[in-house]
C-alpha cells in the first residue's frame, strides 16, 4: 500500500503546483502557518483536517503541517488526521497539536500536564540530535527562545521516535522519526525568535520546496479560475470601495474579462472625507462608461436609523448593497444580462466571520460582504482574493500597476464609519467622525509615519464631557482615537507613537471639529480587543 501510495505521488507531483497543505484542527491562526510558508516564497493551503490521502496526491504537496488546536487529542470526538497520510512518503510536520495528534496515533501517549507552558520558553536541543534529524534546525542556535501555548504534552514517544529538543517543562520540545517531525511550540508567531528559519528549513531542506508563490504566479491563477467560473460572454459587476481589496478585485477583473466588467462606487453616506474623488480619478481613466458611481447615502442613513447594535448594522449594509447591485444589474441588461456580483473580500474576513472554517472555530464577527450577504440573491458571487492576506493583496495591485498612494492606503472597512459610530448613527456623529479621522490620517503622514501605521483612526460614541471653549464651559463628544501596527490583521498593536503627535492631534480635533471636547488613545491590543470597535 505504502509502495503504491508512494509512486502514485511522484507522478501527482509531477503534474500539479507544488506547495504545503497545512490541516487545520480549529487554531483560530492556523492561517498564519500559510501566510508564514508563502512569506518565504512557497504556495500553502489551509485543508481540513480529515483530508483524504488521494485529495493530497491530487494537490500534489511537497509536505504537510498538521496544525495546532483547542481539543484534546485524548477526548471523545478530538478532530485526528487519517493515519494513512503518514504512508505518503512525504514529509510531515507537526505543530503543538499536531505533535500529540502524531504521538498519539503512532501510539505514544499524551497527558494533562502538571506543568503547562504559556509563553516564552528557552529551547534546546537534545544530545545526538546532530543526525539526520537536526535537518529542522540547521543553523538555529541552542538555546533558542521559542512560544509555547499547551496545557497537553507527549508523556511517552511512540517507537521508533526521539526527541531532538527540550525546554524546562517539556523533554519532548521537538521529536522526529524518519521525515516525520514536530515540535510543541509555535514557529509560526512572532515570539519565536528563529520560527521563520525552522520553517524555512522544513521547506526547503527537508521537502525539496522551489519558490513559486509570486505576484505575477497570484495573478495568474486568479484569473484562471474566474475564467473557469465565467462563460466566454458573462458579465461582471464589481463593488468598488475605497479600499485596496475592491480597488485589486477591479484590476484583477479587468485583466481577466476586459469590457464584460462593470463596476459600481456607493456612496453609503459612511465613507472616508475625500474618498469618491479619489476614486473616480483614479477608475473613471480605466473603465470609462463602465465605472457607474451612485450617491445612495439617503437610503442607507434611513434604514441605519435608531440602529446601535453593530452585527444589525453590518447586516443592513450589507442586504442594502446587494439590492442597490442588483438594481443596477437589471438596468444594465437592455446591453447583456449580468449574472456575477464581484466582491474584494479576502481570507481573513472569511476566517473572521467564520464562513468555511473549521468546525472548531468560532466566529468573530460578521463582515459586510460575507456573513452580511442575504441567503437568496439574484447575483452569483465571485471573490477573486479570497484566499490572499492583505500584504499579498498589495503585492498584487503594484505588480497590476495600480498607484502607489493606493497600493499603501490603510485598510477601511466595507460598512465605514458605520462600525466607527458606537451606537446609533446621527449626522452630527458621522462628520464629527468623518472628520477627526482625516485629521488623525493627515497627521500621521505628515509625521512620516504612514507606511509604519496598518489603520489609524477616530471613533465617536455617546459619551459626553465638559469643556472649556473660551470662557464658558461646555458639553461634547469624546473622540477616541486608534492607530495600531500589524503584519495581517489577525493579530495588532497599538502604536507608540511620539506624544508630540498624539498632542497635535488632540489639539486639532478639538480646535477644529465642533461639537468635540475631549480626545481619548485606544491602547489595548488585538486580543483581547478589535481593530475596529464594532
Amino acid at each position: 500500500m505504502r509502495a503504491k501510495l508512494q509512486k502514485s505521488m511522484k507522478k501527482q507531483r509531477q503534474q500539479q503546483l507544488q506547495g504545503i497543505l497545512v490541516l487545520d484542527f480549529g487554531a483560530q491562526y492556523a492561517h498564519l502557518i500559510c501566510r508564514r510558508i508563502r512569506e518565504l516564497g512557497v504556495y500553502s493551503e489551509l485543508v481540513p483536517f480529515g483530508v483524504t490521502p488521494e485529495e493530497i496526491l491530487q494537490k500534489g504537496a511537497n509536505g504537510l503541517i498538521l496544525s495546532g488546536g483547542p481539543k484534546s487529542v485524548y477526548e471523545k470526538g478530538a478532530p485526528l488526521p487519517n493515519p494513512k497520510i503518514y504512508d505518503l512518503g512525504i514529509p510531515v510536520l507537526g505543530i503543538c497539536y499536531g505533535l500529540q495528534a502524531i504521538v498519539h496515533q503512532k501510539g505514544g501517549e499524551v497527558l494533562r500536564s502538571t506543568k503547562r507552558e504559556f509563553g516564552k520558553a528557552s529551547v534546546q536541543f537534545s544530545p545526538g540530535s546532530l543526525g539526520s534529524s537536526n535537518r529542522l534546525f540547521k543553523g538555529i542556535p541552542s538555546p533558542t527562545t521559542c512560544w509555547m501555548s499547551h496545557g497537553d504534552a507527549a508523556s511517552a514517544l511512540p517507537e521508533g521516535f526521539g526527541s531532538i529538543a527540550y525546554s524546562e517543562n517539556s523533554p519532548f520540545a521537538a521529536i522526529a522519526s524518519g521525515n516525520l517531525y514536530a515540535v510543541q511550540f509555535h514557529p509560526e508567531v512572532s515570539h519565536t525568535e528563529k520560527g521563520m528559519d525552522i520553517l524555512s528549513n522544513f521547506l526547503f531542506e527537508i521537502c525539496r520546496c522551489k519558490k513559486n508563490w509570486t505576484a505575477d504566479t497570484m495573478i495568474e491563477d486568479m484569473i484562471k479560475e474566474i475564467n473557469s467560473k465565467l462563460g466566454p460572454n458573462d458579465r461582471v459587476l464589481c463593488a468598488l470601495s475605497g479600499g485596496i481589496d475592491s480597488a485589486t478585485t477591479t484590476a484583477v477583473l479587468e485583466r481577466a474579462i476586459g469590457e464584460r466588467l462593470s463596476c459600481v462606487f456607493v456612496d453609503h453616506g459612511l465613507l472616508r472625507k475625500g474618498e469618491k474623488q479619489r476614486i473616480e480619478a483614479v477608475f473613471r481613466p480605466r473603465l470609462g462608461k463602465n465605472l457607474i458611481v451612485l450617491d445612495a447615502s439617503s437610503i442607507f442613513l434611513r434604514k441605519l436609523k435608531g440602529v446601535s447594535d453593530p452585527e444589525r448594522k453590518r447586516k443592513i449594509i450589507g442586504r442594502e448593497f446587494i439590492r442597490v447591485f442588483e438594481r443596477i444589474a437589471k438596468k444594465l441588461e437592455s446591453e447583456r444580462k449580468v449574472e456575477w456580483l464581484a466582491q474584494g473580500t479576502l481570507y481573513t474576513d472569511i476566517v473572521e466571520s467564520a464562513r468555511g472554517a473549521s468546525i472548531h472555530q468560532s466566529k468573530i464577527k460578521s463582515h459586510h460582504n460575507v456573513g452580511g450577504l442575504p441567503r437568496r440573491m439574484g447575483l452569483k458571487l465571485i471573490e477573486p482574493l479570497k484566499d490572499l492576506y492583505k500584504d499579498e493583496v498589495r503585492r498584487v495591485a503594484a505588480t497590476l500597476g495600480l498607484p502607489q498612494e493606493l497600493v499603501n492606503t490603510h485598510p477601511f472597512p466595507g460598512p465605514g464609519l458605520a462600525v466607527r459610530v458606537v451606537g446609533s448613527l446621527t449626522r452630527k456623529k458621522i462628520e464629527i467622525c468623518r472628520e477627526s479621522s482625516a485629521i488623525v490620517e493627515e497627521e500621521i503622514d505628515s509625521a512620516g509615519l504612514h507606511d509604519r501605521i496598518w489603520q489609524a483612526f477616530a471613533i465617536v460614541g455617546d459619551d459626553l464631557a465638559t469643556g472649556v471653549l473660551g470662557d464658558e464651559r461646555s458639553m461634547g463628544h469624546i473622540v477616541t482615537v486608534r492607530i495600531v501596527e500589524s503584519r495581517d490583521a489577525m493579530t495588532a498593536d497599538w502604536a507608540r507613537v511620539p506624544y508630540s503627535i498624539l498632542e497635535s492631534i488632540s489639539n486639532r480635533i478639538t480646535n477644529e471639529v465642533a461639537g468635540v471636547t475631549w480626545v481619548t488613545y485606544a491602547i489595548s491590543s488585538k486580543p483581547p480587543s478589535t481593530i475596529e470597535p464594532q
